[in-house]
Formats: structure tokens, C-alpha cells, sequence
């Protein structure tokens, strides 16, 4: 050895340390890219973890074969997996955007990185033993000692340092240099003895490579976002940002006139064609009756406040929103405040930057609602299931007022008729009656979630899931005037285009739009009545609550 074999076992043993972050990293990365593009993230982390951990014991063993050239394999072993791992956040990335899909290639990379991880430990088992014999229980507790401590470091640096830092692309190409220059590090000089000339070069060159193909991705990853955004969005990103809480991407809503559309993690959360039909649904319906005080979880966007601020008797709005950076834009983007009216500006209006859930725990509940409106993300995205929970209506319920309404939009209840109609059971559980209709109007024709089937997504306010959050639907390109896949989106479109509300309150409300109600551009008493007949139609009877312990709208 170059240096003591106490030294060289210290080295040895950092390296097995910051590899190991290295590997947690990848995985996490993995974990939270699949759950961005696909929706679930309790889906996606099983699919992960499960792969990787049989993938890491195939990898322990064929390890088994490189026993006898320690020294090369361990070196050619890192210097894949910098590269598979460096790679993999933009390879889910380009697959997601240009084929439509990302779980082939989830589970081609966790299968890879598995594999890469698990021949590690068997080869730095050969290795620490050749720097200093010792008895194999002490080496192994050594090296997972060293592991795990490597682990929690990396699955701290991934949430709290990488990802708001450096963001998910630069963060894992950055961790596949580190992992190459340490790997690379410890054969070629720690172990160069153990190397022929030619495997030395070869290694050394390998490496080399490796760190020239992740600098040269570095370099262009900012042009290969504004690529993949264009293969989802069609080219029409006119905002495409990145807040502490997710990604936000607006289209149209500028001076060519195209409609304005905000998606929110790849979500159709508003087109500017149909919005009114939806919000015009899930408001007015719940304003019949006393609505001095409104309260409005979720709703950023500042639409559902909009209508709410036609009637000039109510008193005070709270917006209870997750995402400040989606209420800037809803205060100063030229194109959503042309749509939402600048509703932020008006007095009565208060803002409140919280998690819907524990804003409601948190509530004295002293002065009660009259009009509460649910206008919340999919109960389908792992996130938001326990935002449609006994638990969370039940804190709902709490702040109502003994004869107040709440508006909650489920889903389609034609496409979707379990989910929509497992949140009406929920609600019924604590103690509130429900009255379910539909509204139709809907023009943006999208497929479901992001990386699932056509009526299989999230969806909802512009196609078919559970919430009020459609998609772009990567496998078309959004062109901005309610086409995807080079097919024009309009009422019956593959059949979804209804979206689903529930009206609820201690009393069972009547469905009707206020005496007072300001003009309204197409939503009548008729038509609620005639949505209600219609949602009636495709009950379910029986179905079980939905609990923060057991989430029904995952199964």
C-alpha cells in the first residue's frame, strides 16, 4: 500500500461512506422524479425500493465472479453506476416527455443501480481484508457501519441540499461525478499495485469518459429542459418555474391571444375556455343561502375567488393555499389576473400560506363559515388523499356554520364513479348530508395522469380523475387551444367531459343557484338539477370511508 494500513483502511472506509450517499441519492431521486411524472408516489417508492433491493442482491451475487480481480471490478462497478445514476434523473425525463411513458425505463434504471450497488459490498469486503486481516464480523461491521452512516447522509443532502440547490437533473449528475472521482480514486491510487498497466489505463480512461459524458449532460441541461417542456407543452411555455412546492408551467394568456393554461406538476390545473363552466359549478351551487364568511382551501389560482366575489354581500374570503408562488402569479402574471379579475386586490380578502389540513387543525373555530369550497388537488396523488379523509371533513365540519354548505369537486362521477362516490361516503361519515351533480362544458380532451393510461389519471378539471387537476398527457403535445395529439379536445371527447361536485352541509342543501346570483355565462337551476339526476345514476352504494390510516382512493 502507498500510505500505512491503518490510513489506507480510514480511506478505504470513507470511500464505502460517501458511495453509499451516492447511492442513497440515486435512489431518492429516483423515488421523487417517478412520483413527480406519474402521480403516486406510494406506487412509485414501492416500485423503486422493492426493485432495487432484489436488484441488489442479484448484483451481491455476481459479485461473487470478481472476488479474485477485486481492485478492477470494484473500480469498473463505480464507474458504471456514476454514469447509470447520473443519468437515470435524465433518462426518466427524456422518456417521460418525447415516449409518453417513465415506468419502463423506472425500472431498467432501478434494476441497474441495484445491481451496481449490491456487487459493491462483497468486492470492498476483498479489499479492506487485503489492507489489514482481520476477523470477517468486525470487516462487515466496519463497512455497514460505514454504509449507513453514508445512507443518512445522503438521504439528508437529497431533500435539504440537492434537490432546492440544484434541482433534480444538475443534482443527480453532479452526485455521478462525485461517485466517479472517489471510486476512480481509491483503485487507481490506493490499489494501483493490484492493477495491471493496461487495466490501470483502462480504468483511468473509463473514467475519464464518464466524467466528460456527465459534464457535457451538465452543461446542456438547461437546454434539455426547455427541449422536454417543449414535447409536453408544444412550445408554448410562457412561464415555467420551479417553487418550493412543485413545478409551474403556464401557456397561452399572452398577446397572440391563445388561452391561458396553468399546470401544476404537469397538471391541466385551468384552460381558459372551459374554466368558467367548472368554477361556475363548484361556487355558485354553495353561495345559495347565508355567505358572509367564505373560506376556500386550495384555489391559488384565484378563480373559485372570483366568483365568490360577485356577491357583494359577502363580508371576508380566506384562501387557505399551499403555494405562495402560485398566488404571486395569480397577483401579478398578466394573463391569470386578466382571468381571475384581480381578485387578490380586493379588501375582503385574506391569504393564508398553509397546508389545507393542518390550517384546519390549527383553526379555534370560533367563528364559523357559512360557504366552505374543497377546490383541492386529485385525492388519487398520495399527497392530497388525506385531504378527501373522514379526518379532514371532519375538521371541515368543525368550522361550518350550523346551516353552511361546503362544495367539494370529485371527479366525474361517469368515468370515475368509485372515487367519486367513495368521497361521498366519506363525507356522509362525519355527519354532513351530500347532494352529488355533475356540470358538462368541458373542451380540454387530455388523457389521464402523466405516465398512465387514458382513464386511468388525476384529472379532473379538464379531464377524468378525482380533483380538478388534468393533464397535458406527455404522448401529445399541448398546443394551447385545447388539442392534444393533433386531435381537437371538445365535449365528448373520449367521453369525459363532465366534472363531478358535492354539495354538503349538516341539513341536506337544496340544489340551486342564490336568488342573488350574479349573471352567470351558461350554469341554470335546470341543469344543476338535471347533473344531479344524472350523477344519481351511476351510485354505488356500500362503499367504505376513506381514513388517514386507509386511504381508499389508491386502491
Amino acid at each position: 500500500m502507498p500510505v500505512p494500513a491503518g490510513l489506507g483502511r480510514l480511506l478505504l472506509l470513507s470511500v464505502v461512506f460517501i458511495c453509499a450517499a451516492c447511492g442513497l441519492v440515486y435512489e431518492l431521486e429516483l423515488v421523487a422524479l417517478a412520483s413527480y411524472l406519474a402521480g403516486d408516489s406510494v406506487t412509485q417508492a414501492s416500485v423503486v425500493l422493492s426493485v432495487m433491493v432484489f436488484a441488489m442482491g442479484i448484483g451481491s451475487l455476481l459479485a461473487k465472479r470478481l472476488r479474485c480481480r477485486a481492485s478492477v471490478g470494484f473500480g469498473a462497478i463505480e464507474a458504471g453506476l456514476a454514469l447509470v445514476g447520473g443519468t437515470s434523473a435524465m433518462a426518466l425525463h427524456a422518456s417521460f416527455a418525447w415516449f409518453g411513458q417513465s415506468r419502463s425505463a423506472l425500472v431498467a434504471f432501478s434494476l441497474a443501480i441495484g445491481v451496481l450497488i449490491g456487487a459493491e459490498v462483497p468486492l470492498l469486503m476483498t479489499l479492506i481484508q487485503r489492507i489489514r486481516r482481520q476477523d470477517a464480523g468486525g470487516a462487515v461491521a466496519d463497512l455497514f457501519a460505514a454504509d449507513y452512516v453514508g445512507a443518512l447522509v445522503g438521504g439528508l443532502a437529497f431533500p435539504f441540499l440537492l434537490l432546492p440547490l440544484l434541482g433534480q437533473l444538475t443534482g443527480a449528475l453532479v452526485t455521478g461525478a462525485v461517485n466517479a472521482v472517489v471510486g476512480g480514486a481509491l483503485v487507481l491510487w490506493l490499489f494501483r499495485r493490484d492493477l495491471s498497466t493496461r487495466a490501470w489505463w483502462w480504468l483511468l480512461a473509463a473514467n475519464i469518459g464518464v466524467l466528460a459524458l456527465l459534464a457535457t449532460a451538465l452543461a446542456f441541461t438547461g437546454s434539455f429542459e426547455r427541449a422536454a417542456r417543449d414535447a409536453v407543452y408544444g412550445g408554448h411555455a410562457r412561464v415555467a418555474l420551479h417553487t418550493d412546492v412543485q413545478e409551474v408551467v403556464m401557456t397561452g394568456g399572452g398577446a397572440d391571444g391563445a388561452p391561458l393554461s396553468l399546470f401544476l406538476d404537469g397538471r391541466l390545473r385551468v384552460y381558459g375556455r372551459d374554466e368558467f363552466r367548472y368554477y361556475e359549478g363548484l361556487v355558485h351551487p354553495a353561495m345559495a343561502g347565508g355567505h358572509r364568511r367564505v373560506l376556500i382551501l386550495g384555489g391559488g389560482d384565484g378563480l373559485a375567488l372570483r366568483e365568490v366575489l360577485r356577491y357583494p354581500d359577502v363580508e371576508s374570503v380566506t384562501v387557505v393555499e399551499l403555494d405562495p408562488g402560485v398566488v404571486r402569479l395569480a397577483r401579478t402574471d398578466p394573463g391569470l389576473t386578466g382571468l381571475n379579475r384581480h381578485s387578490y386586490r380586493d379588501r375582503r380578502v385574506r391569504t393564508v400560506t398553509a397546508d389545507a389540513f393542518g390550517w384546519l387543525r390549527r383553526h379555534p373555530g370560533g367563528h364559523p363559515y357559512d360557504v366552505v369550497i374543497s377546490d383541492l388537488p386529485d385525492a388519487g396523488i398520495t399527497p392530497s388523499t388525506k385531504l378527501y379523509s373522514q379526518e379532514f371533513y371532519g375538521l371541515v365540519r368543525r368550522v361550518l356554520a350550523p346551516d353552511g354548505r361546503l362544495a367539494v369537486h370529485a371527479g366525474p362521477p361517469r368515468q370515475r364513479p368509485r372515487p367519486f362516490w367513495t368521497v361521498d361516503a366519506t363525507i356522509r361519515a362525519v355527519g354532513l348530508r351530500t347532494v352529488p351533480y355533475q356540470v358538462g362544458g368541458r373542451l380540454s380532451g387530455f388523457p389521464g395522469g402523466p405516465d398512465r393510461a387514458i382513464g386511468e389519471g388525476s384529472g379532473g378539471k379538464g379531464t377524468d380523475g378525482g380533483s380538478g387537476k388534468a393533464t397535458a398527457g406527455p404522448a401529445g403535445r399541448w398546443d394551447g387551444v385545447g388539442r392534444e395529439g393533433g386531435s381537437v379536445g371538445t365535449p365528448g371527447v373520449r367521453g369525459q367531459n363532465d366534472w363531478g361536485f358535492l354539495l354538503a352541509g349538516r341539513a341536506r342543501p337544496v340544489l340551486r343557484l342564490a336568488s342573488d346570483a350574479p349573471p352567470l355565462r351558461s350554469l341554470t337551476t335546470a341543469e344543476l338539477r338535471a347533473g344531479e339526476r344524472a350523477a344519481l345514476r351511476t351510485r354505488i352504494r356500500g362503499l367504505p370511508v376513506s381514513t388517514l390510516m386507509h386511504p381508499r382512493y389508491l386502491d
